[in-house]
């Protein structure tokens, strides 16, 4: 057994004293049924952790990783984690959260031959056209590129997303799930707000409101 399993199972009889025993009530709950606030769309990258960078507990989210945070037009296994998420956990908020420092966006700038990494990473080409033509008009270098293209591949995936059938046809009917998108910087510690869907849905509030406002009647 290497080193590094025996302090995986290390810390899990630590978590158990330390965290699990003292809070039982608690994780009784959520054993007995999950009820997650938050569906969380984020990288696979072994820094990014989205409980830990939220301060959250488990039960909190329900969670998909891949590389690069990217949803995908023919990606079964997105789209049942969508459904079972907003249909069956009823959860009103998605967070898109891409990270600095991302593997997969270097890939996608600098191109890549791997065979099945190239073609998910295709799946952000949108991202990377839209950011060269930034670059080209602010003369970026490689870094500012790169963090240019990170946020435009979470506004990208949350394009994506939001012309899902599924999601789109819940925003036909109303403004939930709202959708957010995030940028976990790595070297910090920090999350920034790229995307609000709690203004999104405010305005969607504020159309609503003037659409169904009567029209006033001619004298």
């Amino acid at each position: 057994m290497s080193d590094m399993i025996d302090e995986l199972l290390t810390g899990n009889t630590k978590f158990v004293s330390g965290e699990f025993r003292p809070n039982e009530a608690y994780y009784q709950a959520i054993a007995a049924k999950q009820r997650p606030k938050v569906l969380w769309i984020g990288c696979s990258d072994s820094r990014v952790s989205e409980h830990q960078m939220t301060g959250s507990k488990p039960g909190t989210m329900f969670v998909h990783r891949n590389v690069a945070n990217i949803i995908a037009f023919n990606d079964v296994n997105i789209s049942a984690i969508l459904e079972y998420g907003v249909v069956h956990l009823k959860i009103e908020d998605i967070i898109v959260c891409g990270h600095t420092r991302c593997g997969g966006i270097a890939a996608i700038e600098d191109g890549v031959h791997e065979n099945y990494i190239a073609d998910w990473l295709c799946i952000a080409t949108g991202a990377k056209e839209a950011t060269n033509r930034i670059a080209k008009e602010r003369k970026l270098s490689r870094e500012e590129k790169l963090a240019v293209l990170t946020e435009e591949n979470v506004k990208l995936q949350i394009k994506h997303l939001r012309n899902l059938a599924l999601i789109r046809n819940m925003h036909a009917k109303g403004l939930l799930p709202r959708i957010h998108g995030w940028l976990y910087r790595v070297e910090t510690g920090k999350v920034d707000v790229l995307v609000d869907g709690r203004e999104d849905a405010g305005r969607g509030r504020a159309k609503a409101k003037t659409r169904r406002k009567p029209a006033k009647r001619s004298r």
